[in-house]
C-alpha cells in the first residue's frame, strides 16, 4: 500500500489525491452578487448538506494553490452574506464547466455560459433558471481554514427558500432520483452521472473562452443544438478565420456538400456530431461557413 504524509508532498499532489479518492462530490453552483450588485456564478465541488433543522448547506471556495488568490464567490459571500446554490444536472454540465473560467471581476458568468437569470424571492442573488433545484440561502458564517494556497473557506449557508422544477418530481411531489439526473465531480476531468456512470469534461481553457453570449443568434436559436453544445462552442479562444473555414471545406467534402443543401437542421446535426467527438473547432467552421 502507498502511504503518504501530506506534509512531505506538494499541495498540488495532495489536492490530486484527495479529489481522486473522495468522490463523487456534489456540485454547488453558487450565484452571488458583489458589493456593486454585479452577478457572479461559479461551481464548487467541496459541497454538501449538513443539517435539515435548520436546513444547512456548506461549500468551500478554496484559495488557489498556484498563487494563493481567492475566488470572487468567496469575496462576495463575505461582503453580502447571501448566495443561491443551484444543483447541476447532465443537461447543463458543459455550460457549468464553462462558467468556471476565470473571467475578470464584474463579468457576468450567466451570460458567458448562456444561463437564464431568475429573480429570487428572499435573497438578492439570481437563481439559474435551468437548474432542477435551487436553494436561496443566507450565509451564517465563513470559516477560513488557512492562509496558504489550497486552504478552504467554509461558507455555511442557511436555506431560506427552495425551488424545484416540476419535471423532476414524482406523483407524490417528491424528487424522482432518475428525473433529476444529477452529475457529480470526480478527479481530473472526470464526472459521474447518477443515471449512467462516469464521463469526461475537458477543463475550460486557461485562456478565456469567448462565451455563449458570443454565439450568433441564429445558432443560439437552433432547434437541434443543446445547452451542452453551446457550452462547448463557448469554450474556444477565438472564432475561425475565413481562410481556416475555406481549408476545412476543401478537406471535409461531406461538410461542403451538406452546406450546399442549405438545410440548417442537417447542418446543425453535423455540427453536433463534431461536438460529440470533442471537435468544437470543426463545428464552428461548419456553422460559420454559410456566411462566406
Amino acid at each position: 500500500m502507498l502511504s503518504i504524509d501530506p506534509k512531505e508532498i506538494s499541495t498540488g499532489k495532495t489536492h490530486q489525491y484527495l479529489l481522486g479518492a473522495v468522490g463523487p462530490r456534489p456540485i454547488a453552483f453558487a450565484s452571488t452578487l458583489d458589493e456593486q450588485g454585479r452577478p457572479n456564478l461559479s461551481p464548487f465541488s467541496f459541497f454538501n448538506v449538513f443539517s435539515a433543522n435548520p436546513p444547512i448547506l456548506v461549500f468551500s471556495p478554496a484559495r488557489r494553490g498556484r498563487d494563493n488568490t481567492v475566488k470572487h464567490t468567496y469575496l462576495n459571500a463575505k461582503a453580502t452574506r447571501e448566495v443561491v446554490i443551484n444543483i447541476v444536472n447532465f443537461d447543463m454540465v458543459q455550460q457549468m464547466s464553462l462558467s468556471s473560467t476565470e473571467y475578470d471581476a464584474g463579468v457576468n458568468e450567466f451570460e458567458k455560459a448562456g444561463f437564464t437569470m431568475l429573480k429570487s424571492d428572499k435573497v438578492k442573488p439570481f437563481r439559474v433558471a435551468e437548474s432542477p433545484a435551487q436553494f436561496e440561502c443566507k450565509i451564517n458564517e465563513v470559516i477560513e481554514l488557512g492562509e496558504e494556497g489550497g486552504a478552504g473557506n467554509l461558507v455555511i449557508c442557511e436555506v431560506v427558500k427552495m425551488h424545484f422544477l416540476e419535471s423532476i418530481l414524482d406523483e407524490t411531489g417528491g424528487i424522482d432520483q432518475h428525473k433529476i439526473d444529477q452529475v457529480a465531480r470526480m478527479g481530473g476531468n472526470w464526472y459521474s452521472r447518477a443515471n449512467m456512470g462516469m464521463f469526461e469534461v475537458p477543463k475550460p481553457l486557461s485562456t478565456l473562452g469567448i462565451g455563449v453570449d458570443s454565439i450568433p443568434r441564429e445558432i443560439r436559436e437552433s432547434t437541434i443544438l443543446t445547452g451542452n453544445d453551446y457550452g462547448k462552442l463557448g469554450n474556444v479562444e477565438a472564432l475561425p478565420t475565413e481562410e481556416e473555414i475555406s481549408v476545412f471545406l476543401k478537406e471535409e467534402e461531406n461538410a461542403a456538400s451538406l452546406l450546399q443543401t442549405g438545410d440548417t437542421e442537417k447542418l446543425h446535426l453535423a455540427a453536433q456530431k463534431y461536438l460529440e467527438n470533442n471537435e468544437p473547432a470543426k463545428a464552428w467552421k461548419l456553422l460559420l461557413a454559410k456566411q462566406f
